[in-house]
């Protein structure tokens, strides 16, 4: 009998290109298929709304997946435009979760974001470059929670020091 207990979270940069969306969607069925229904998108652009949409992709096939939108603060997306506009729209009508980690915009939200995205989540899949950013805070927040953390990010560097 197949556990039913996984969350999984993404983290990312915002430049990601689309490049890993083919192993992006390959990590997210493997791990439908151990079990996980529950994921958590940060719903910024770039990375956490290359996950969105294969999620969203997936759910076509499977209703019992749960999308968990974690948003910084409610005016967040008012900046996007065109197709990640759609896109956030899409995933929000989705998901069976909305959360926001503040009301406005503080110097902290992020971060409080990011927690909310790894608190009790057995896996990160994420888009890290190495650098220190706030794709690094979340990798090394849920490296410390225990958290199984794939690196789609091409450098090799990068996914032996995971």
């Amino acid at each position: 009998m197949k556990s039913t207990h996984h969350i999984v979270a993404f983290s990312g940069h915002r430049s990601y290109d689309g490049t890993a969306d083919k192993e992006l969607r390959h990590a997210i069925e493997s791990l439908y298929s151990e079990g996980a229904r529950t994921f958590r998108i940060g719903m910024a652009e770039g990375f956490d709304l290359a996950a969105g949409k294969a999620l969203l992709e997936l759910m076509d096939n499977h209703d019992d997946i749960t999308i968990e939108a974690h948003i910084p603060y409610p005016a967040f997306a008012s900046r996007f435009k065109g197709d990640n506009l759609l896109l956030y729209d899409a995933i929000i009508a989705k998901a069976r979760v909305v959360r926001y980690a503040g009301f406005a915009y503080q110097v902290d939200i992020f971060h409080r974001r990011n927690d909310m995205l790894v608190e009790c989540a057995t896996h990160l899949i994420a888009w890290w470059d190495g650098t220190r950013s706030g794709t690094g805070y979340t990798v090394n927040r849920a490296r410390r929670q225990g958290c199984n953390i794939l690196n789609l990010h091409p450098s090799a560097e990068q996914k032996l020091a995971l």
